[in-house]
């Protein structure tokens, strides 16, 4: 293995280590593009360095195609708004069904518990809340008969899917 002075290095015979990559030619040509409007990517391909090399010299140089105030106003005008956050299309199915498509807030009845049953008991239409605290003795799931594609029966779907004050208000 060769010993490197202090004076070598291991680049030293590299091509880019000799020749800087933005010489005076390079950067007249880079303002020279820049002016005629080319974009970075066509810019870095004429003179052969990478994009971001003609990116990071251009902010260097402190040359930006900046736009207008008037301009950015139009273009915020002309985007489409973003419309206020939704609530998913299937969890408001299921406040629906849940809570009805009135407002007024419904009673919750006494939750059956004559059909609790084990994970292994537990099937498709069979509410899979839990009871009681996962590894003790005592625990299983509420059993009840769910809606279907629901994971809950409407007692169990009460407590799990409550809207939201402002939910509600923008339901109207």
């Amino acid at each position: 293995m060769p010993v490197l002075s202090p004076t070598s290095s291991p680049t030293a015979s590299s091509p880019t280590a000799s020749s800087p990559t933005w010489t005076n030619e390079r950067i007249e040509l880079l303002k020279q593009h820049f002016e005629a409007g080319l974009t970075c990517s066509e810019i870095a391909a004429d003179i052969g360095v990478s994009r971001n090399a003609v990116i990071g010299k251009l902010s260097r140089l402190n040359l930006t195609r900046g736009r207008t105030s008037d301009e950015r106003k139009l273009e915020r005008s002309l985007a489409p708004r973003r419309g206020t956050r939704a609530v998913p299309r299937l969890q408001y199915e299921m406040l629906a069904t849940i809570y009805g498509d009135t407002d007024t807030p419904m009673v919750a009845g006494p939750i059956d518990d004559a059909n609790r049953c084990s994970l292994l008991e537990l099937s498709e239409n069979r509410c899979r809340w839990p009871i009681s605290t996962p590894g003790a003795d005592d625990f299983c799931f509420c059993g009840n008969t769910a809606p279907d594609g629901q994971p809950y029966c409407v007692g169990h779907s009460r407590l799990a899917y409550r809207p939201n004050s402002r939910a509600r208000v923008m339901r109207g």
